[in-house]
């Protein structure tokens, strides 16, 4: 009897140990669930880039945007778990509970590596917009209520939930216009279609720089290096307004532990990296080297049912946006 329990225990097991020993022996591809752009992807190629030369195999992006996140992330969990797929999650993991319907459950559905950097939002505005001040926003929108149109990643977004609360605060009826993705949102307002865009400084940053937009306000506690003439938010005249985005790799439930062991060793690597370090804060972001066992359980086990203003909740999985 003896005998067969050790013989069940070596079949059962060393397949998970063989595998994790020849980890990775393919590329990997990495999921970002927006399309291109957007600080999801900018943050998804950059430590793509440094990871596949640690795992020595090609760690290959694959954007699937649409339903703020959903479609991608549902994407990967119906994945295999055996550490061929990652997923890179930011805030707006944490909101998709509370909006959607999901056919999948997120507190088990996903198991966290780790975590690798946050970063604050920024209000900017077409330079078609006559205003160069928050003040000067919030007194246009207004003296023309329901005119002013934002443009978002999609809804239950960071980027929407971020722009809904600066509504409340700062009092204003701008109309939402939400996209799949926070790039394709980005080059609207840029090209003037849509007014406004609330998202990750580490994604607007460049056009900000290049004067293809329009810097209104940061959303971080304090001023950044990155842009040390532009005021906070909150001291601009949204008092208390303070949002802030962060990005994380999770994979698949049940992808093998000294797998997970072996990804999070590379991606602390990566973060840490000099590189990696200069590439954030240059584009003010900040790194996050820990990791946060948390992360998840904090991101899905807390969310309570609700949905941003004047929008209505969906039962799809794959909402339009």
């Amino acid at each position: 009897m003896r005998v067969l329990l050790c013989a069940f225990f070596i079949a059962a097991f060393f397949p998970m140990t063989v595998a994790a020993q020849t980890y990775p022996s393919k590329p990997v591809r990495l999921i970002v669930p927006f399309p291109p752009g957007g600080s999801n992807d900018v943050v998804g190629r950059m430590i793509a880039a440094q990871l596949s030369t640690r795992l020595d195999k090609a760690v290959i992006v694959e954007n699937q945007g649409g339903a703020g996140g959903l479609i991608g992330t549902e994407m990967a969990a119906r994945s295999q778990p055996d550490g061929y797929t990652l997923l890179l999650i930011s805030v707006a993991y944490a909101f998709i509970p509370a909006i959607y319907k999901l056919p999948y459950d997120p507190a088990t559905a996903f198991t966290p590596v780790a975590i690798l950097g946050a970063g604050p939002v920024v209000i900017a505005v077409t330079s078609k917009l006559p205003v160069n001040s928050v003040k000067e926003l919030i007194a246009l929108a207004k003296e023309k209520p329901g005119e002013l149109n934002y443009a978002t990643a999609g809804v239950g977004s960071f980027q929407h939930l971020a722009s809904e609360l600066f509504k409340q605060q700062a009092g204003v009826d701008i109309v939402h216009i939400p996209f799949k993705g926070g790039g394709p949102a980005m080059m609207d307002v840029i090209a003037g279609n849509t007014q406004i865009t609330i998202g990750s400084l580490i994604q607007t940053l460049p056009q900000i720089k290049a004067g293809k937009l329009k810097a209104l306000g940061v959303g971080s506690a304090n001023r950044i290096a990155a842009l040390p003439d532009l005021p906070t938010i909150s001291e601009a005249g949204v008092p208390g307004y303070e949002v802030t985005n962060w990005w994380g790799i999770v994979v698949p439930g049940g992808t093998p532990r000294p797998v997970i062991d072996r990804l999070h060793k590379e991606l602390t690597a990566v973060v840490a990296s000099t590189e990696t370090q200069k590439r954030f804060e240059a584009e003010g972001a900040e790194p996050l080297a820990e990791w946060e066992q948390e992360l998840l359980a904090g991101a899905t086990a807390t969310a309570e049912p609700g949905t941003p203003e004047g929008e209505t909740p969906t039962e799809s999985t794959t909402p339009e946006v």
